[in-house]
């Protein structure tokens, strides 16, 4: 008779908050945004006490959503920790765009004790009303995937959400009711692995020899990057195919600095008119073009302008269509690893023409600081290694500079929301605080989440802030409202806010008004914060910048449409319109 095998035993028991804790830890997760509540004392209190995960209390739910959106875009995955209803609801925006732009947010959700939802009592931080599911079912709408945690779920559900964030690169939404973080359960205890399902074998190999196929016969192959192909960290293989191919490669602005800009092979911006010269001929002319994530939306395409080729190859991070055929259960990696070693080796192929460029102008240090002569001291202050942050505005002008390598661009171009990169600058910090980082903002951006200041402050980062204070929103004023008070908004004393948020502080502070003040606050050493509060004049926008929102307002507003009231639209000058 056969010997019984001995049963290895796989579990141990754990609190449920200490088990959540030690998951976000194994998924690389170091440090967790968010405010105190109530509800979510309990976890924080767990936090604390295993000095694992480091708290970074922050000034709102809404900033705190955008840190950990900034800081999963440097780390793979990021996390906040809010109290039920009204945290949950301030950080929905934040989380939103998370969704619109594909990165990895785990929000967690300090909620109503379970004994309060079994038995019906109501609670505060709810809708009076009887219900316990009004923002699962909110989140539900922007996030990957939902659930409420218990006691029966919490091993499966943890994990799922989990690697779900990861998997998909996108938001999900964890309620974890304030009673149950001290109660024991059973659970593994092995490690949490941070991986995709393999392949299906078969739709593997076919799909890598139909991408291949079409690249290896394509005599003007050509590859169009979006965000994903960061997301999915697939940017090195692309090049790497790129260069075997001896292809071009182009991005959509969404997904600046994805390809290293010195890359022998980048050509630049593609978004229909708007492309950067040539780039919208290399692509639409493409015989063969591997499109990755592609997602385009009016910001993105020069206004619905761009026209991929219809033979284009669409890649997914878990799907990819090749003429009439989708396949799935493949992984972006497996496929392009795959057709990286089947396409054929190029040694050479047709000279592009590459545009020229604009020869640099030199200005006077005397004169009153434009946005022209601020734009291009910008340019030559970048290095490579950087973290750039844009927000809306005419710091979108960024787009328009060519990045060192290895930088970093931030920004939430599809989503759009205003204050952003404020938030998001403080989660960067704290997942890579040894690179420098560079926020440009404008006043208007910068009044909605400026009281992140103070925390990034309070941790002694040394991020360079350059803020242009032109009295309002001037991206606005392209669309209506050129001199309408609408557009206006308070004056503060920017510079002087490090000092106010933080007595004694050491940051350096500058207000300039000139191309040679910009030029000696730009030279101060950066061994700690610098704020710069560029002083200009509220109807000076970059050109590219007002033909986007006199075209935005067409779009939005249609043909009778206040935009077409003489005098309304801030416009490019006659000689801006002709460039």
């Amino acid at each position: 008779m056969a010997s019984k095998q001995s049963t290895v035993n796989h579990t141990q028991r754990m609190k449920i908050g200490d088990f959540l804790l030690r998951r976000l830890e194994e998924a690389g997760i170091r440090h967790l945004f968010g405010l105190p509540g109530d509800y979510n004392l309990t976890l924080l209190q767990q936090l604390y006490d295993a000095g694992k995960l480091t708290w970074i209390g922050t000034t709102g739910e809404l900033t705190a959503s955008y840190a950990a959106d900034g800081y999963a875009r440097l780390n793979g995955l990021g996390a906040l920790l809010v109290t039920n209803g009204v945290g949950a609801l301030s950080a929905l925006n934040g989380v939103a765009g998370s969704c619109a732009e594909h990165v990895p947010v785990i929000c967690i959700s300090g909620s109503i004790p379970l004994r309060s939802i079994d038995r019906g009592l109501g609670m505060h931080h709810t809708m009076a009303d009887g219900g316990f599911d009004h923002f699962l079912h909110a989140y539900s709408h922007v996030t990957a995937a939902q659930a409420r945690i218990t006691p029966r779920n919490a091993v499966v559900e943890i994990d799922r959400l989990i690697l779900t964030a990861w998997r998909e690169k996108l938001p999900v939404y964890m309620e974890f009711p304030s009673d149950i973080a001290y109660l024991d359960i059973e659970v593994p205890t092995t490690p949490l692995v941070l991986a995709d399902p393999p392949s299906d074998p078969e739709r593997l190999r076919s799909c890598i020899a139909a991408v291949a196929e079409r690249l290896s016969a394509a005599k003007s192959p050509a590859v169009l990057v979006d965000a994903d192909a960061d997301r999915f960290g697939v940017a090195p293989m692309l090049m790497e195919l790129a260069e075997k191919m001896r292809a071009p490669v182009a991005v959509i602005n969404a997904a600046k600095g994805v390809i290293d800009e010195s890359f022998a092979h980048y050509v630049g911006i593609y978004g229909g008119k708007s492309s950067e010269p040539g780039v919208r001929e290399t692509i639409e002319n493409s015989d063969c073009l591997l499109a990755v994530g592609y997602r385009p939306i009016e910001v993105t395409t020069g206004d619905f302008t761009a026209s991929l080729p219809v033979n284009t190859i669409h890649a997914r991070g878990h799907s990819i269509d090749v003429g009439n055929d989708n396949y799935q259960a493949v992984t972006l990696k497996e496929v392009l690893h795959g057709v990286i070693d089947a396409v054929r080796q190029v040694n050479k192929r047709t000279p592009r023409a590459v545009a020229a460029a604009a020869p640099s102008t030199r200005a006077d240090d005397t004169a009153k600081l434009t946005q022209a002569t601020y734009w291009q001291a910008i340019q030559g202050y970048l290095r490579p290694g950087d973290v750039l942050y844009v927000d809306n505005g005419t710091s979108f002008s960024l787009l328009g500079l060519k990045l060192p390598p290895k930088c970093t661009f931030i920004g939430s171009i599809n989503w759009g929301s205003i204050g952003y990169s404020v938030g998001a600058l403080l989660g960067a910090l704290t997942a890579a605080p040894d690179r420098r980082h560079l926020l440009l903002i404008g006043d208007g951006s910068f009044q909605v989440t400026a009281q992140e200041l103070s925390t990034i402050l309070r941790h002694d980062h040394k991020p360079v802030i350059s803020l242009i204070n032109n009295g309002g929103y001037t991206i606005e004023r392209g669309y209506i409202g050129k001199t309408e008070t609408y557009n206006d908004i308070a004056n503060w004393s920017y510079a002087d806010l490090p000092k106010v948020l933080r007595p004694g502080t050491r940051a350096r502070s500058f207000v300039v008004k000139t191309g040679g003040d910009l030029k000696k606050a730009l030279g101060t050493a950066n061994d700690r914060l610098i704020f710069i509060e560029s002083m200009m004049d509220s109807c000076d926008a970059p050109a590219p910048i007002l033909r986007s929102s006199n075209l935005g307002a067409e779009l939005d507003y249609g043909p009778t449409g206040p935009q077409h009231r003489a005098g309304l639209q801030l416009r490019p000058t006659t000689a801006e319109t002709r460039v």
